[in-house]
Formats: C-alpha cells, structure tokens, sequence
C-alpha cells in the first residue's frame, strides 16, 4: 500500500467515527439484517451476550441462525450487545433469567419482519428453578427433590432455603 492509500483509509476512518459520535444514520461496519420471524434482544449490558446465549442453552451445535453484536455504540448506555435469534420466541422463564445478567434488556418479537411485541425485562420477586445455591450445605444441594428458590431484592439474590446471598458472577449459578 502507498502513502496516499494509507492517508485515504485515515481519512475514512476518522470521518466514520465523527459520523457515529454526532450520531448520524452514516453507519460504519457489518450491519446485521433483520430476521422474518423471532426474537431480538437488545440492550444487553455490555460483554453479555454470550452468557446471554448459554443461558438460552444456545451453542455451535444448535440448529438455530444467530446474530451478535458485541460492544454496539448505544446513546443510553454507552455500549450495549445484540442478540438476534431466528424462528424462536423465548419463554417466560429463559426472560427472567436474561434479567439477572442484563436489567435494562428488551425483548423484541418478531413476526413476518414486523415487531409485535416489544418488553423490557424485569426481575421477578422470587425465582423457582433458575438459579443453583452456592452454599455446598443448602438443601438444594443434598440430592434431595427440592428445586432452587431465590428472593430477588435488587441485584442480589437470596437462598429461601439457607439465606445465602449471591451478589456477584450471577451468570455463572444460573441453571
């Protein structure tokens, strides 16, 4: 490459970002398509979305057709991550769960390419099921047919068994 190729990548590179800082419609990089028929995730806290995607039980191997974007400028939270998965709509449990690791996520369906729903997540009192106790001790853990159940008061969860309380790294005890 020559010096004017390099001096013209420059140029683009620094008009692409005053566009996205003045937020203008220019858009810079790979733009994701819309999906027919599904759900979008969007407003995921930054750096999220994978452990968006385990805890949808979605990995390499699934059949479904996935879109992420990590790291997006956003005007209201700074950065935020992407989630689009085609011809599935999520259940209430696997929203609640997406709600741990990411409170200001909303929730997009989509139908024939038009959005017939639009939520935001929010935590639910109490959680049956979706998170695992820490405490080796807990009765949750001790093999006996008793499922998980959790307070949620804020962004800390509590053992209604044993009292523990799970304050960091909730993604990694979600079930």
């Amino acid at each position: 490459m020559n010096k004017i190729d390099v001096d013209q990548m420059e140029n683009q590179k620094k008009t692409a970002f005053k566009n996205i800082q003045s937020g203008s419609k220019y858009q810079a990089g790979l733009v994701i398509r819309p999906i027919e028929n599904g759900t979008v995730i969007d407003h995921i806290t930054a750096g999220e979305a994978l452990n968006v995607l385990r805890i949808l039980g979605i990995t390499g191997s699934t059949v479904e057709r996935i879109s992420v974007a990590t790291n997006v400028i956003s005007k209201e939270m700074g950065q935020k991550d992407l989630v689009k998965i085609e011809n599935r709509e999520l259940a209430q449990q696997e929203v609640d769960r997406i709600a741990l690791i990411a409170p200001q996520a909303s929730i997009n369906i989509v139908r024939n390419c038009v959005v017939i729903e639009k939520s935001v997540v929010s935590n639910p009192e109490e959680l049956v099921g979706v998170v695992k106790c820490p405490n080796p001790c807990c009765i949750t853990n001790a093999n006996e047919p008793v499922s998980t159940k959790f307070y949620v008061r804020q962004s800390v969860l509590i053992c209604s068994y044993c009292d523990w309380h799970i304050e960091k790294n909730i993604h990694s005890y979600i079930l």
